[in-house]
């Protein structure tokens, strides 16, 4: 069986390469068009994960659940969303974000994993990551949104 400790390092490099390629994937995504698909997918896919929640052992307090969430929401979000803007480039639309952007998610990345810690003293592994998803999806959904308006807005401008 494996250890507590064994399972938290092995949980720590598997966040770290999965940011890296996150982090990888959206400065390639800025060299082509984005559309209505690419900005709704991600979070459509990622909605997924709550299916996490029909075994016990992930199950959390709402208060917790919610505090989560809105923590992404409010807080976590905020410097996706100002750093992240799109514009059109002849008929394509383009996501273009600002050079603070590798920045802000390491940073993202790295309160994620020092909060880690803090959390995991108080619930299991399994609610730590349930908690840890609410906070993810409470910072991806409205970031999606703020893209999904400025894509429309800019939809418009060419009608």
């Amino acid at each position: 069986m494996l250890s507590t400790n064994l399972i938290q390092i092995g949980s720590i490099i598997i966040s770290a390469f999965a940011g890296l390629t996150l982090i990888i994937l959206r400065i390639r995504a800025g060299k082509q068009p984005t559309s209505l698909r690419k900005i709704a997918i991600p979070p459509l896919g990622m909605a997924t994960g709550f299916i996490m929640f029909a075994f016990s052992v992930t199950h959390i307090p709402w208060l917790w659940g919610l505090s989560a969430f809105l923590t992404g929401l409010l807080i976590f979000a905020f410097p996706l969303i100002v750093t992240t803007r799109l514009e059109r480039v002849e008929s394509e639309i383009y996501v273009r974000r600002s050079k603070a952007f590798i920045f802000i998610m390491l940073t993202l990345f790295v309160i994620r994993l020092s909060l880690h810690r803090v959390v995991e003293q108080y619930m299991s592994i399994p609610q730590t990551g349930a908690i840890f998803y609410l906070l993810a999806f409470g910072m991806i959904v409205p970031w999606r949104l703020a893209m999904l308006s400025d894509y429309i807005r800019l939809q418009k401008v060419e009608s």
